[in-house]
């Protein structure tokens, strides 16, 4: 073999690495460790390239299952074609090629988008709550976050029978509010939302005032 012509070459004509961290006298130990005929050697060879691969590598020390991963990307750089027996499980190449799982999105229509599948959930669980008491902390509790989630998809105000309606709707008529006044301030609601109720303003008066400056600007053109 001419060794000087070997280590001339460049490495744009060697083949790529398959993990370019442990560089390239790495893959050709790998490779010839493919070579060795005798299963113990190879074995032997293997365990070697581990430790050289562990010291080239110091920072993975501190991951979990150190050893596991060099073993694994021993495989990999082999190109799963290294027949040693290692103490881990070994790996398939389809295992670290296959796509993940698609995720899979929740099912069932929801009927007031604005408050959410969980809360529709809960509410038709009301059949389940039969103490009273729990009842009625219940309804109040859902309607008063229910107000709240409306508010801060639709910053205009919500008239209070609209939140009870929606609440004896979703909870398939066990949760009926008797006092739909007894409900959290609007306006407190907004402020805790950082908005002040006062500054808001209607879109009709928004509407009019957009339509009264058109005009004057129309009126200075005559």
């Amino acid at each position: 073999m001419n060794f000087r012509r070997k280590f001339m070459e460049y490495n744009t004509t060697r083949p790529k690495l398959l993990l370019p961290e442990y560089g390239r006298n790495v893959q050709e130990m790998i490779s010839h460790a493919m070579e060795i005929a005798d299963r113990d050697e190879r074995n032997k060879a293997a365990r070697a390239i581990i430790e050289v691969m562990g010291q080239l590598n110091p920072h993975l020390r501190d991951v979990d299952d150190f050893r596991h991963k060099l073993w694994t990307h021993l495989f990999v750089m082999s190109d799963f074609k290294l027949d040693v027996d290692s103490p881990y499980e070994i790996p398939k190449p389809e295992t670290l090629t296959s796509k993940p799982e698609q995720m899979t999105y929740p099912k069932g229509r929801i009927k007031y988008g604005h408050y959410g599948k969980y809360t529709q959930e809960i509410l038709k669980d009301a059949k389940n709550v039969t103490e009273a008491d729990e009842r009625d902390y219940l309804k109040i509790t859902m309607a008063n976050f229910m107000k709240k989630q409306y508010l801060a998809y639709n910053n205009d105000a919500v008239e209070n029978h609209v939140i009870a309606n929606q609440l004896r709707d979703l909870s398939q008529g066990e949760l009926i509010l008797e006092n739909p006044d007894e409900l959290m301030n609007t306006n407190l609601i907004l402020k805790s939302f950082g908005i002040q109720p006062n500054k808001r303003p209607k879109k009709n008066q928004k509407n009019q005032k957009n339509f009264k400056g058109k005009n004057q600007n129309q009126n200075r053109n005559k």
